[in-house]
Parts: structure tokens; C-alpha cells; sequence
């Protein structure tokens, strides 16, 4: 068992590493040849490289350190020793691949779409093996601690800063560049923690959702669920059906419906990650 938990924490580090290599890369080749500074404290530190020619990597560490103290001090607990490793990681990494890097693009569209999408992979890495590069997250719940605003708004208030900075240092239209940045590797993080959308959950509300139900086992092979509900406005109990399928399936699943009960209420929504009978194993 300590075996097996030594073995666990150890891949969470190597992951870690991974997505710091990964995100290091993103800013390496991309972000910063070409002067786009995509928030938080990368951004910061791209700034400075190129205004006081401050090595990137020393900027980040001397910002990510203060942070960590104040975070756990004021904050709590909360970030632990992954978070350090990760912040000391991409601090030493960038600096490493700055020395050696080359644009892999002169086009600052392709710069922010690409090194945006890079970087948001690393993070998605290293958020999904318990840790993260600091900067901005720190700021950010020390930021929500003073001011009266969710952690949420002070991630996107922290990182507006850093890019308006660069809009004054690079002007405005790298500074637009870089918020396109930021929009990309949110979602590249979104699909790294929460999967590309391959499934569909359908909600049915019907008279006859006894034969729909049984129609859709029968027919696909899929099970089904019945969640009792109550309609507030007539105040009649009904079945809703909750039914999980492979996008090719959705048609299938309206075909269904529609020849049972073509007055029947559906809802339709992406599902990101299934996991158990009939899809991936848990």
C-alpha cells in the first residue's frame, strides 16, 4: 500500500513536469518571441524582458516565492508543495528554453492561437495531476481576500492588468492579441480537465415514458434512467427520463421520441466525460 501511494505521488509529479515542460514550450516558441503577453505572471515577466531585460525565469521566481508565503499565510494551506514545485519548474524551464528558442512564426495570430493552445495543454497537465504554476491563481485569491469580488473576477481583474501593461509597453494591437491568448488556453484548459465533448445527456418529458424508455433499450442498448419530478406549474407528477449517449446516437434517440410522443418535452446538453457501463471505465 505505502508502495503504491509513493508510486501515485511520484506520477503526479512527473505529470506536473510534463505540463510545465509543455507550457514552458508554449511561452518559449511562441508567446514571447513575439511579444504577446497573455496575463498573469508569464505575462508580467515577458514585459520585463523586454523593457529592463530582465531574464524571464527570475522574474517569475522572485514574484511566485512572495506569493506562495502570503498565500499560505494569509490564505491557508491551500497550494502545498505541488504549486512550489510547479512555480520553481516553468521559472527554471523558460529561462532554459529562452536561451535556445527560436519563433516558430512571425504571425501574432498564429503566435496567440498556438502558444495560447500549447500553453493551456501545460496547465491543463499540471491542474489535473494536483498542481499549478502559481502567478496568477496566487494572486488572484489574494486579491478576492481584499476586495469584494469572487476569485473568478479577480483572476480576469489580475490578468487585465498585466495586459494593459503590455498594451502600453508593445501597443494595443499586441495587447489584443494576447487576450485572444488568454481565450485560448482557458479553453485548452477546459478540455484538458474536462475532456472534449464526445456524449450527449438527453432529458425527456412525456405521458409514455414507459415506451420510450423501453423502446430506447431495446432498440440501442442503452440504459436509462427515471427521475421522479413535479411540474410546479400543473402540479402533475411525471417520469423524466435521463439518457446518455454517443453523439452518432443522438438522431436515433428523436427518432424514438418523436414516434412515441411528438408533444414530448426534450433537452438536449454535451456531456464531457462518461464514465462507467457502456462508455470509459472509471
Amino acid at each position: 500500500m505505502k508502495f503504491e501511494s509513493w508510486r501515485k505521488e511520484l506520477l503526479s509529479y512527473l505529470g506536473i513536469l510534463l505540463g510545465v515542460v509543455v507550457t514552458a514550450f508554449g511561452l518559449s516558441f511562441f508567446l514571447v518571441p513575439n511579444k504577446i503577453a497573455a496575463g498573469g505572471v508569464s505575462g508580467l515577466a515577458t514585459v520585463l524582458f523586454y523593457t529592463l531585460n530582465i531574464p524571464m525565469g527570475l522574474t517569475m521566481i522572485l514574484l511566485n516565492v512572495p506569493l506562495f508565503i502570503l498565500s499560505l499565510r494569509i490564505v491557508g494551506p491551500m497550494f502545498g508543495v505541488k504549486t512550489l514545485f510547479g512555480s520553481i519548474a516553468i521559472s527554471v524551464l523558460v529561462d532554459l528554453m529562452n536561451q535556445v528558442a527560436v519563433s516558430l512564426t512571425t504571425d501574432p495570430l498564429l503566435s496567440a492561437i498556438y502558444g495560447g493552445g500549447i500553453a493551456g495543454i501545460g496547465l491543463g497537465l499540471a491542474f489535473r495531476f494536483g498542481g499549478s504554476t502559481g502567478g496568477t491563481d496566487m494572486a488572484a485569491q489574494l486579491v478576492a481576500r481584499y476586495l469584494p469580488m469572487s476569485v473568478g473576477q479577480a483572476l480576469l481583474f489580475v490578468d487585465g492588468i498585466v495586459i494593459l501593461l503590455a498594451g502600453f509597453a508593445f501597443g494595443p494591437e499586441l495587447a489584443l492579441y494576447a487576450l485572444l491568448s488568454v481565450f485560448v488556453t482557458t479553453k485548452a484548459i477546459d478540455l484538458i480537465q474536462e475532456g472534449q465533448s464526445y456524449a450527449k445527456a438527453v432529458l425527456v418529458i412525456s405521458d409514455h415514458s414507459e415506451a420510450i424508455a423501453r423502446r430506447v433499450m431495446q432498440d440501442m442498448d442503452r440504459g436509462v434512467t427515471g427521475l421522479q419530478a413535479r411540474g410546479l406549474y400543473t402540479g402533475i407528477n411525471r417520469e423524466v427520463l435521463l439518457i446518455t449517449v454517443g453523439r452518432t446516437e443522438i438522431a436515433k434517440v428523436k427518432d424514438i421520441v418523436r414516434e412515441i410522443d411528438s408533444r414530448a418535452f426534450v433537452v438536449i446538453s454535451d456531456v464531457h466525460e462518461v464514465l462507467g457501463e457502456g462508455f470509459r471505465r472509471l
